[in-house]
């Protein structure tokens, strides 16, 4: 084997090249360039991103990786998603990305150079076998990449072979955790551009919760309801975006008090509610994050409908509180007064003081949303979770009741009972806008659209 040949990712059953197949190979190929007008959608709003991450190190070198394939079983890789900073930089989100680095190199006392390393398309000539032999990088087996002059035009940016990188020395973790928070921080307003990619995925999210509704009927006469529900969003997700942005949750019944239940493997039963928590990730990599729970009969029984109201004014109380100015943490605390209120009515709770309420909502009831279904993660707490709320920032509001159905402080009839409802808001000049309010959110809202799908 040729040493070209030794560094390609070649499957151990793969069978020889003889010199004459490889003479073959090399010959008789049709020029298939990008178009010249090629350009990734972000193309005119990167820029201004990079320049505002180059103001915060001055003179320093910055390096912001894509990231590497993770491997599933045995020779099958985990599909790929490039790291959302290297997204939100370069706007390049495809699979293709694997292994590529920006490097902001220092130019001058104040700026940077923009400097995407690559792996381009494989030459067909001079005994190249990489595009015809390797799994994980050639183009007959992953698709079509663009080679360095396409990639300029596609990005903007100066280009250069991801070899000619070198191995990057010198890190400093303190600064590597300072240009984390920062590119956290970075996006924390989202422009105009990202705000409609958000509402892009909102928009076919709400479609693919109408999917599942008017899928119900098969849903519930399969084994495993849940896992129908999954397909039929995940569908829509994949037909309309690039997938969903996180594991969907489809929890029936007391599948609904585990927060983060996605084995999705349960049956569905008319008399209980369904919390379907999905949402689609678009090309560009923007997801929504929605949750409704649903009669399952099309109907809320008095108890169900209990419950739902309850969280829906807890929810109501949280959107009400979001304005320019305002503490983050000010929603969450206004929708969980209600819950405690709620509680206490009910003689769940003694009173409604101190934080026993937390037994049955666990969590908080919201987090800021993008790029990522978390989004902005690394940021410090002074600037995202003890700091104010900004106009352009987009956020989840989903306070949840969970009553677990072995819990002994509820009674019997609130047992197994799980609620959440989830709405994705802009903050705006004056107040908030609800993005999802496509779908309904009230105990009539509900049922009038469900039966309205289900009739049709």
């Amino acid at each position: 084997m040729s040493d070209a040949s030794s560094r390609l990712n070649i499957g151990s059953h793969d069978l020889p090249v003889s010199p004459e197949l490889s003479r073959f190979m090399a010959g008789s190929w049709a020029p298939s360039p990008l178009p010249d007008s090629a350009r990734v959608p972000a193309y005119d709003v990167t820029p201004a991103r990079r320049a505002r991450l180059s103001a915060l190190f001055p003179g320093e070198r910055l390096i912001v990786p894509a990231g590497e394939l993770k491997v599933r079983s045995n020779d099958c890789d985990h599909r790929f998603r490039p790291h959302s900073a290297y997204a939100w930089l370069t706007g390049l989100t495809g699979e293709d990305q694997v292994g590529h680095v920006l490097v902001l190199e220092p130019a001058g006392p104040h700026g940077h150079e923009a400097v995407l390393y690559l792996r381009p398309r494989s030459a067909r000539t001079g005994g190249n076998e990489e595009f015809y032999r390797d799994r994980r990088y050639g183009e007959f087996w992953v698709g079509r990449r663009p080679d360095l002059a396409e990639a300029e035009r596609l990005t903007g940016l100066r280009c250069a072979h991801l070899d000619t990188l070198g191995t990057p020395d010198g890190r400093n973790p303190a600064t590597d955790l300072e240009l984390a928070a920062a590119l956290s921080e970075l996006r924390l307003v989202k422009d105009a551009w990202e705000v409609e990619q958000l509402q892009l995925a909102v928009d076919h999210t709400a479609a693919g919760f109408e999917d599942v509704v008017r899928a119900l009927p098969r849903a519930l006469a399969h084994p495993r309801g849940e896992r129908w529900i999954e397909g039929v969003f995940d569908l829509r997700a994949r037909a309309e975006g690039n997938g969903t942005g996180y594991d969907t949750i489809a929890a029936s019944g007391a599948h609904a008090c585990v927060l983060h239940w996605i084995r999705n493997d349960g049956r569905l039963d008319r008399d209980e509610l369904l919390l379907l928590d999905a949402g689609v990730e678009t090309d560009t990599l923007y997801t929504a994050d929605v949750t409704r729970t649903l009669p399952l009969s099309g109907r809320f029984s008095p108890v169900q409908k209990q419950v739902y109201e309850l969280v829906l004014a807890a929810q109501e109380a949280g959107i009400a509180a979001l304005r320019p100015g305002a503490s983050f943490r000010d929603f969450h605390r206004a929708g969980m007064r209600v819950i405690a209120e709620g509680l206490a009515e009910w003689g769940v709770l003694k009173d409604a003081q101190g934080d026993l309420h937390r037994r049955y909502t666990l969590c908080s009831s919201g987090h800021m949303l993008g790029l990522d279904v978390h989004d902005c993660a690394k940021a410090r707490a002074q600037t995202y979770l003890d700091g104010v709320l900004e106009e352009g920032q987009v956020l989840t509001v989903e306070p949840g009741l969970y009553l677990q159905p072995d819990d002994e402080t509820l009674p019997p009839e609130l047992r197994g009972i799980g609620v959440r409802i989830e709405d994705d808001l802009v903050i705006t000049a004056t107040g908030a806008r609800l993005m999802s309010g496509a779908l309904p959110r009230t105990v009539a809202g509900i049922e009038e659209w469900m039966g309205t799908l289900l009739e049709g």
